[in-house]
């Protein structure tokens, strides 16, 4: 098996050293456009190999498709952060250009290939992946659930002074601040979450998950690296060995959820084809409403993208 980074940044990086270390792929090709940036990263990952005993080959190259040929799944980390001064706009312009030229080459160089976006705002750069790449549905998504609840996971178990481990949980809609909390389908050990936290508590975990990325940026100066990057090493783990796990994921409604023609995060059954199926989950009147306003927020990005062309 082959699967591809692009972007060898703080994200890229992890995503395919943690590739690496489960030894997920036989081959795992970063590439970037930084002269020598993919190549180094990727050497410095392949001569921890004896260290930590795994056999996965790293290889960098800087810009150049021909490399990445034959990919079974590719991951899509390019992009820029938005910068002081720079509009929502500007930022949804420069980095779908961005998306828009990367998914061009790699359909070009692995036509079969699945394709799984990071590159933020995660939603649009998700949906312009898949115009670009015009491929079905099921094989072009979004990573953006499995960090959101990795972090609200963490928070609870934070909290409840237990392991992360025993914690499941499920998030809908769109990334960040428009998230879709189910607190009704969160669980302990299999006991539901509001036995063992009070309403307040809880309530206060799901805004600081809201934020999460935030928070982050706030404490570093920068975006998160680790968990975004391990959260798509997931995702391509489930695909490559057809683990058929249900994950939530940002992909193309069709109907579900009574929504059309938007990019939202549900949770769907991942494995070798991609997305296997999509779950519909049986959503109360409060939480149809919250699905409601992170479609409004979702369709109003994605229309910035429809004007910009």
């Amino acid at each position: 098996m082959k699967v591809t980074v692009v972007g060898a940044g703080n994200v890229g990086a992890t995503c395919a050293d943690v590739l690496a270390y489960r030894e997920i792929a036989n081959e795992i090709v970063l590439i970037d456009i930084k002269e020598g940036l993919a190549e180094g990263k990727s050497l410095d990952i392949w001569q921890k190999a004896p260290i930590d005993l795994y056999d996965s080959r790293t290889v960098g190259a800087t810009n150049d498709y021909k490399r990445t040929a034959g990919s079974d799944v590719v991951v899509i980390t390019s992009g820029l952060p938005r910068k002081p001064g720079m509009s929502r706009d500007d930022l949804i312009n420069t980095n779908a250009g961005i998306v828009k030229s990367v998914t061009e080459n790699i359909v070009r160089n692995s036509p079969d290939a699945i394709i799984i976006v990071v590159s933020n705002p995660l939603d649009v750069m998700t949906y312009q992946a898949h115009i670009t790449s015009r491929l079905p549905r099921t094989k072009v998504m979004g990573m953006a659930g499995i960090l959101d609840t990795a972090r609200y996971r963490a928070f609870l178990a934070e909290a409840l002074n237990i392991s992360p481990k025993d914690i499941q949980a499920m998030l809908l809609g769109g990334h960040g601040d428009t998230m879709v909390p189910l607190p009704r389908y969160t669980t302990v050990a299999g006991i539901p979450v509001t036995e063992l936290i009070d309403k307040d508590k809880l309530t206060a975990i799901l805004e600081r998950t809201k934020v999460g990325g935030g928070e982050l940026v706030k404490l570093m100066g920068t975006s998160a690296w680790y968990a975004p990057g391990s959260a798509a090493a997931q995702m391509v783990e489930a695909i490559v060995r057809d683990q058929r796990r249900i994950f939530p994921v940002c992909v193309k409604l069709e109907g579900e959820y009574g929504i059309k023609d938007c990019y939202l995060g549900v949770p769907v059954i991942l494995g070798k084809n991609g997305v296997e199926r999509i779950i519909e989950l049986d959503l109360d009147k409060e939480e149809k409403a919250l699905m409601e306003a992170s479609r409004k927020a979702v369709r109003e990005v994605m229309d910035v993208l429809d004007k910009l062309g």
